[in-house]
């Protein structure tokens, strides 16, 4: 079975099909590589899990598998080390994601959100992608890390160019400008610190060497990269979630006290991330019934663990008060997601301040013509089109 653009493009009735069969399927991968492919909820939860499957890259004992064409500051970044070098630079940054350090940020991204929607409420229509689910984050992360808000368009464009494939040398290229612009970003930030967590890791690296120039940089793009864009996809498809149909937003207009939880599910319904990190095994084991051998590339479907029926009732419906939700959208284990309070507070707010606003909002085109970004790293619309 080949994994393609088009397979992405409505993938979870694929999915569902997969899981009926049995849990773990031999696939060709995204860019041709051969790959196990996980899709039930069990076994995609045990394998986020397990130390004996790694994220980097150089355990897949010279498979076919390539990777992304990266300068060598890009490739060793957080979420494709294990520990301990995993742990030591997770730790540089783990206190400014606090949920205490993050709700801190709540009068900032309220702020920011009222701006962006300011700009376009008085048109009565918006792309909100374009107008709020993007801008946000890249201004939150930026604001975090120390940068300028107007670092927020070339920051979208590097990661763009990272997360659409196909294009190998415009991948190459971005990342080089991205790796030449950052070394001088920490280079000013070096002359004229301040209280941000860029200058923070810059402080780890002179004054006590906690890690290399090479991990700050990388360590500062994943920041930059993954803060933004994650965070636009999961906006901009629970609004979609939201609004088709209707009567999941005229529920949480007449309950706003389910936000919450509808987060969570919203997450779990369509989250942003389809895999997670590629994996690689590095011994022989056995992972739902079948066994894979050392060195063999192995991906996980959170999608299709998020829509798994044998664990979620009505796991094709959105059900804004469900509860438990244990979804594997932020994944677990190691490489549990960092910014999971960040994303939560940027997406409580987003939605409060749009029901609040804008109780009137409704989709502007039909569903059906609305597109997805053609990759399947991220998944995410092209454009939402709203009126108000």
């Amino acid at each position: 079975m080949h994994i393609d653009e088009s397979f992405f493009a409505d993938p979870h009735g694929m999915y569902a099909r997969l899981r009926a069969s049995r849990s773990v399927h031999r696939v060709t991968g995204p860019g041709g590589a051969a790959a196990w492919l996980v899709t039930r909820y069990p076994d995609v939860r045990a394998a986020l899990q397990d130390p004996r499957l790694s994220t980097n890259a150089a355990t897949s004992h010279g498979g076919d598998y390539q990777g992304l064409p990266l300068p060598p500051a890009l490739r060793n970044d957080l979420l494709h080390l294990d520990p301990p070098d995993h742990t030591r630079l997770r730790r540089l940054v783990a206190p400014a994601f606090t949920r205490r350090a993050i709700e801190g940020l709540r009068p900032t991204v309220q702020a920011h959100t009222d701006t962006l929607i300011d700009a376009v409420h008085p048109a009565g229509e918006a792309d909100l992608l374009a107008a709020l689910a993007l801008p946000l984050p890249l201004r939150v992360i930026c604001g975090l890390l120390g940068l300028p808000a107007s670092a927020g368009a070339q920051i979208a464009s590097w990661t763009d160019a990272l997360l659409i494939p196909g294009r190998p040398h415009a991948i190459l290229d971005a990342m080089r400008q991205a790796e030449a612009q950052l070394r001088d970003v920490i280079t000013h930030k070096r002359r004229h610190p301040a209280d941000d967590l860029l200058s923070t890791l810059i402080q780890a690296r002179d004054a006590d060497d906690r890690l290399t120039e090479d991990e700050l940089v990388s360590l500062s793009f994943i920041l930059l990269a993954a803060g933004h864009d994650t965070t636009a996809s999961m906006v901009c498809n629970g609004i979609l979630a939201l609004l088709d149909p209707r009567m999941h937003w005229e529920r949480l207009l007449a309950r706003p006290e389910l936000l919450p939880t509808a987060i969570e599910e919203l997450l779990r319904y369509e989250g942003p991330l389809p895999l997670a990190i590629r994996r690689f095994a590095t011994e022989d084991l056995e992972l739902g019934g079948v066994r894979i051998s050392a060195g063999d590339s192995v991906l996980l479907s959170l999608a299709s663990a998020n829509r798994d029926a044998a664990h979620f009732p009505c796991a094709d419906d959105v059900v804004l008060d469900r509860t438990p939700n244990p979804h594997l959208s932020f994944g677990r284990g190691t490489h549990l997601c960092l910014g999971i309070p960040l994303a939560r507070l940027q997406a409580d707010v987003v939605f409060a301040t749009l029901l609040r606003r804008t109780p009137k909002i409704e989709l502007a085109v039909p569903a059906s013509r609305l597109t997805w970004r053609p990759t399947h790293r991220t998944r995410r619309l092209e454009s939402l089109p709203v009126t108000f």
